[in-house]
């Protein structure tokens, strides 16, 4: 074998090599994924259906149900627009409180209702997830846009 196509063998199995490794990463990194949704967008069927993903927003006043088993919890999480149930089996952030602000990690099951595997509570008082700021106050513009319009009617 010539050195010339012993030097293209090499750039050809490093060329493999390297793509064997790109697509490793980026599987891993596809199979890690969780995305986040408002309670609006998973009312609006936009949050997948098999798959896990996050739901923010605040915790609805007089919502919140401790089950006989003394470790579910059922609340609901509102965007101020539209609510999704949430059903929550252990122990809870000590932060968490009704009025405030949440993100849950989880499922959505047949039901619609959310069971979630991760609560997350904010841990001061002006934080707030990104996420769940900016869509509380994409669900206020909406609020408001159809309050506007109801009262011009």
């Amino acid at each position: 074998m010539t050195p010339r196509k012993r030097r293209m063998f090499a750039i050809a199995g490093g060329l493999g090599l390297l793509a064997l490794a790109t697509a490793l990463v980026l599987n891993a990194l596809q199979s890690n994924l969780v995305f986040f949704f408002s309670p609006t967008q998973v009312v609006a069927k936009e949050a997948p259906r098999n798959g896990s993903f996050r739901v923010g927003g605040l915790v609805e006043q007089g919502s919140v149900r401790r089950e006989a088993d003394g470790l579910t919890l059922r609340f609901i999480v509102t965007d101020t627009a539209h609510t999704v149930p949430v059903s929550y089996q252990g122990l809870l952030p000590d932060l968490f409180r009704e009025g405030k602000g949440v993100v849950v990690a989880g499922k959505l099951d047949a039901n619609g209702v959310f069971r979630a595997t991760e609560v997350l509570a904010k841990h001061d008082e002006n934080y707030m997830p990104p996420e769940a700021a900016d869509a509380l106050k994409r669900a206020g513009k909406t609020t408001a846009a159809n309050t506007m319009q109801a009262e011009t009617r």
